[in-house]
Protein backbone atom coordinates (compact mmCIF):
# COMPACT_ATOMS: atom_id res chain seq x y z
CA UNK A 1 0.00 0.00 0.00
CA UNK A 2 1.75 3.24 -1.07
CA UNK A 3 1.26 6.72 1.07
CA UNK A 4 -0.63 9.81 0.33
CA UNK A 5 1.05 12.12 -0.99
CA UNK A 6 3.06 14.87 1.45
CA UNK A 7 -0.47 17.16 2.51
CA UNK A 8 -0.10 21.22 1.71
CA UNK A 9 -0.68 21.66 5.18
CA UNK A 10 0.98 21.28 8.36
CA UNK A 11 0.18 17.67 10.04
CA UNK A 12 0.82 18.72 13.52
CA UNK A 13 -1.94 21.40 13.54
CA UNK A 14 -4.00 18.99 12.18
CA UNK A 15 -3.47 16.95 14.50
CA UNK A 16 -4.17 19.50 17.04
CA UNK A 17 -6.86 20.60 15.73
CA UNK A 18 -8.73 17.07 15.69
CA UNK A 19 -7.26 16.15 18.96
CA UNK A 20 -9.50 18.85 20.05
CA UNK A 21 -12.50 18.91 17.92
CA UNK A 22 -12.96 15.12 17.84
CA UNK A 23 -12.80 15.45 22.15
CA UNK A 24 -15.62 18.33 22.41
CA UNK A 25 -17.66 16.51 19.25
CA UNK A 26 -17.89 13.47 21.72
CA UNK A 27 -18.97 15.55 24.36
CA UNK A 28 -21.95 16.80 22.21
CA UNK A 29 -23.06 13.43 21.49
CA UNK A 30 -22.71 11.97 25.31
CA UNK A 31 -24.40 14.71 26.54
CA UNK A 32 -27.33 14.45 23.97
CA UNK A 33 -30.10 13.26 25.81
CA UNK A 34 -31.92 11.25 22.80
CA UNK A 35 -28.92 9.17 20.78
CA UNK A 36 -29.89 6.98 18.22
CA UNK A 37 -27.99 4.57 17.27
CA UNK A 38 -26.27 6.46 14.58
CA UNK A 39 -25.16 8.63 17.21
CA UNK A 40 -23.67 6.20 19.34
CA UNK A 41 -21.42 4.74 16.02
CA UNK A 42 -20.89 8.47 15.72
CA UNK A 43 -20.02 9.08 19.20
CA UNK A 44 -17.38 6.03 19.76
CA UNK A 45 -15.74 6.90 16.63
CA UNK A 46 -15.22 10.61 17.38
CA UNK A 47 -13.86 9.45 20.47
CA UNK A 48 -11.13 6.82 18.87
CA UNK A 49 -10.64 9.73 16.54
CA UNK A 50 -9.78 12.46 19.21
CA UNK A 51 -7.52 9.74 20.94
CA UNK A 52 -5.89 8.64 17.75
CA UNK A 53 -4.53 12.31 16.79
CA UNK A 54 -3.52 12.92 20.47
CA UNK A 55 -0.95 10.01 19.73
CA UNK A 56 0.27 11.80 16.82
CA UNK A 57 1.16 15.25 18.53
CA UNK A 58 4.76 15.29 19.49
CA UNK A 59 3.50 17.28 22.74
CA UNK A 60 0.68 14.26 24.05
CA UNK A 61 1.70 12.80 27.45
CA UNK A 62 0.77 9.92 29.63
CA UNK A 63 -1.99 11.99 31.18
CA UNK A 64 -3.43 13.23 27.68
CA UNK A 65 -3.87 9.46 26.42
CA UNK A 66 -5.01 8.42 30.07
CA UNK A 67 -7.79 11.12 29.50
CA UNK A 68 -8.22 9.55 26.00
CA UNK A 69 -8.65 6.12 26.73
CA UNK A 70 -11.05 7.97 29.53
CA UNK A 71 -12.92 8.96 27.20
CA UNK A 72 -13.39 6.14 24.88
CA UNK A 73 -14.32 3.95 27.79
CA UNK A 74 -17.21 6.61 28.66
CA UNK A 75 -18.72 5.98 25.11
CA UNK A 76 -18.63 2.57 25.16
CA UNK A 77 -19.73 2.47 28.47
CA UNK A 78 -22.52 4.37 27.26
CA UNK A 79 -23.26 2.41 23.77
CA UNK A 80 -23.18 -0.70 26.13
CA UNK A 81 -20.34 -2.39 25.09
CA UNK A 82 -18.83 -3.59 28.34
CA UNK A 83 -15.79 -4.89 26.92
CA UNK A 84 -14.36 -2.48 24.85
CA UNK A 85 -15.07 -0.10 27.74
CA UNK A 86 -13.10 -1.90 30.60
CA UNK A 87 -10.37 -2.27 27.97
CA UNK A 88 -9.75 1.45 27.70
CA UNK A 89 -10.43 2.33 31.49
CA UNK A 90 -7.48 -0.16 32.05
CA UNK A 91 -5.48 1.71 29.54
CA UNK A 92 -6.62 5.24 31.14
CA UNK A 93 -5.59 3.68 34.78
CA UNK A 94 -2.26 2.37 33.42
CA UNK A 95 -1.54 5.45 31.67
CA UNK A 96 -2.67 7.75 34.60
CA UNK A 97 -0.05 6.71 37.13
CA UNK A 98 1.93 8.77 38.81
CA UNK A 99 -0.79 11.63 37.50
CA UNK A 100 -2.53 13.90 40.26
CA UNK A 101 -5.36 12.25 42.29
CA UNK A 102 -8.44 14.18 39.49
CA UNK A 103 -6.71 11.68 36.53
CA UNK A 104 -5.96 8.80 38.59
CA UNK A 105 -9.63 8.60 40.09
CA UNK A 106 -11.53 9.51 37.04
CA UNK A 107 -9.47 6.18 35.48
CA UNK A 108 -10.99 4.38 38.32
CA UNK A 109 -14.22 6.01 37.93
CA UNK A 110 -13.52 4.52 34.39
CA UNK A 111 -12.93 0.76 35.81
CA UNK A 112 -15.97 1.04 38.29
CA UNK A 113 -18.26 2.11 35.52
CA UNK A 114 -17.24 -0.70 33.22
CA UNK A 115 -17.43 -3.23 35.49
CA UNK A 116 -20.73 -2.12 36.60
CA UNK A 117 -22.19 -2.88 33.06
CA UNK A 118 -20.11 -6.21 32.91
CA UNK A 119 -21.80 -7.11 36.07
CA UNK A 120 -18.62 -7.31 37.97
CA UNK A 121 -19.61 -6.48 41.85
CA UNK A 122 -15.96 -7.35 43.15
CA UNK A 123 -14.34 -4.52 41.17
CA UNK A 124 -17.19 -2.45 40.71
CA UNK A 125 -16.95 -1.52 44.96
CA UNK A 126 -13.33 -1.71 44.38
CA UNK A 127 -12.54 1.11 42.05
CA UNK A 128 -15.33 2.91 43.16
CA UNK A 129 -13.54 2.86 46.79
CA UNK A 130 -10.63 3.80 44.97
CA UNK A 131 -12.15 7.02 43.02
CA UNK A 132 -13.71 7.99 46.15
CA UNK A 133 -10.31 8.23 47.86
CA UNK A 134 -8.76 10.13 44.98
CA UNK A 135 -11.80 12.68 44.85
CA UNK A 136 -11.35 13.30 48.63
CA UNK A 137 -7.37 14.28 47.68
CA UNK A 138 -7.88 16.39 44.98
CA UNK A 139 -6.60 20.21 45.98
CA UNK A 140 -8.84 22.07 43.83
CA UNK A 141 -12.13 22.26 45.12
CA UNK A 142 -13.65 22.65 41.41
CA UNK A 143 -12.18 19.54 40.21
CA UNK A 144 -12.79 17.67 43.28
CA UNK A 145 -16.65 18.23 42.89
CA UNK A 146 -16.44 17.42 39.13
CA UNK A 147 -14.87 14.15 39.99
CA UNK A 148 -17.05 13.30 43.27
CA UNK A 149 -20.64 14.58 40.94
CA UNK A 150 -19.15 11.81 38.53
CA UNK A 151 -19.21 9.21 41.20
CA UNK A 152 -22.29 10.24 42.72
CA UNK A 153 -23.97 9.90 38.98
CA UNK A 154 -22.30 6.24 38.80
CA UNK A 155 -23.56 4.46 42.06
CA UNK A 156 -27.29 6.40 40.90
CA UNK A 157 -26.96 5.09 37.58
CA UNK A 158 -25.79 1.61 39.02
CA UNK A 159 -28.76 1.63 40.84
Amino acid sequence: MSRAPTPQFDISVAHRHFSADCFNRTWTLIEKADRTADDNEAMILCALASLWHWTQRPDCTDVNLSVGHWQVSRVYALAGQGDNAMRHAGRSLALAAGASSFYIGYAHEAVARAAALLGDETTFQSHLAEARKCAAAVADASERATLERELRDLAVVRG
